[in-house]
């Protein structure tokens, strides 16, 4: 099993387990080391919260690293079908940056998390203090249990999951962002305020963006990467749609890395661009993929409808800002992860089809015309 952790599917749950060990381990030894003699805070500066969620944090970054690591040296592709390497898909792969803003974002989200979790025990247990042994041991556990789900998450990666770490990573860093805002009254101006302070809110916030807007562009590849392109018009089809996808995860990296307040109109042409974008693919989806559900097409035809009709309400003083921009980004990346699951049908289907035509062409009888002949 050490010598061949990906052969089957119990194996790479032991290989996990051990990795899980050896974090275990790590943060057992470090944390009574750094705790002895002393009664800790559950969160708060210098508290075991902080130290699980900078420890968990480091701890699912190499977790992450390690699973993609043995992803790749798998040698057998059925093996790799078995343990759910199902980002090996003909037409798109992931590059080193991409797996490095993945691993960020599994580091991110543990980090968030047990903070998040420490703030809340906090709340539960007014005064209560932690001794430095059982601290150990559940600075260990938070070590352990991070690097072990990261690393699972790594090696089954499939793109389906990619589009819940990417759904995942945007709830719980604008979750963390507004808990932790400097301003309590942020929502009476817009989302993007939650990114214009110098505090670690904001920088929680923008960095999000980034890391979210990385992840968008992987996704928008493996979401059209299924879609047929054996003619000339479904090949620029699908290039129009993963070119479309890629641009809104560049603008929405870009509203993070041009904070409103000092790049009043760049982080407004970057917001903007993502919607006309967004809007252009819904529109022109049944154009651009014929075999594209019409279940789904009228599914983003309302939800452009439903932009619409907020940003209306915004326009007539009805609604803040905050509001178009909560629902119009809960819309547009709710379609984006239905897309990517329509997109793989579509595709499926689309394939059965061009099988099902070649079997039926290969197995009709061919007609010959015969020789005329002159006397």
């Amino acid at each position: 099993m050490v010598q061949r952790p990906a052969a089957n599917v119990s194996s790479l749950e032991s290989a996990a387990l051990l990795v899980g060990g050896a974090f275990f381990v790590i943060g057992a030894l470090i944390g009574l080391i750094a705790f002895w003699g002393q009664d800790l805070p559950i969160s708060g500066r210098g508290s075991l919260g902080a130290f699980a969620g900078i420890g968990g944090a480091v701890a699912a970054l190499l977790g992450f690293l390690l699973g993609r690591y043995l992803a790749v040296r798998t040698p057998n592709p059925v093996l790799r079908r078995e343990i759910g390497q199902g980002l090996s898909v003909e037409g798109a792969r992931l590059h080193w940056f991409d797996v490095a803003f993945l691993s960020i974002a599994h580091g991110i989200i543990a980090l968030l998390g047990w903070l998040a979790l420490s703030t809340v025990l906090e709340q539960s247990f007014q005064d209560a203090v932690v001794f430095a042994l059982p601290a150990a041991a559940l600075a260990g556990v938070a070590l352990a249990l991070s690097a072990y789900v990261s690393f699972l998450s790594a090696a089954r990666m499939t793109p389906m999951l990619l589009s819940l770490v990417l759904a995942v990573f945007l709830v719980v860093g604008a979750l963390a962002s507004m808990l932790s805002a400097s301003d309590p009254h942020w929502w009476q101006e817009n989302l993007s305020a939650l990114g214009m302070t110098d505090d670690i809110s904001a920088r929680a916030f923008n960095l999000t963006l980034i890391i979210a807007g990385a992840i968008v562009t992987i996704v928008a590849r493996y979401a059209t990467a299924t879609l047929p392109s054996s003619t000339p018009p479904d090949r620029r089809g699908r290039n129009f749609v993963r070119v479309g996808l890629i641009l809104i995860g560049i603008f929405l990296a870009c509203v993070g890395i041009f904070p409103v307040d000092e790049f009043f109109l760049v982080h407004n042409s970057v917001a903007t661009g993502m919607a006309v974008c967004y809007a252009v693919i819904v529109i022109g989806l049944p154009k651009f993929i014929r075999t594209v559900p019409k279940v789904f097409v009228g599914l983003g035809y309302v939800y452009v409808v439903v932009i619409i009709v907020v940003a209306v309400f915004f326009a007539t003083g009805y609604y803040n800002l905050t509001a178009v921009e909560l629902v119009a980004g809960c819309l547009i990346f709710s379609w984006i992860i239905v897309f990517l699951r329509t997109a793989g049908a579509s595709g499926a289907a689309a394939s059965d089809e061009v099988e099902a035509t070649g079997t039926d062409a290969a197995a009709a009888p061919a007609v010959i015309a015969e020789p005329t002949t002159t006397d």
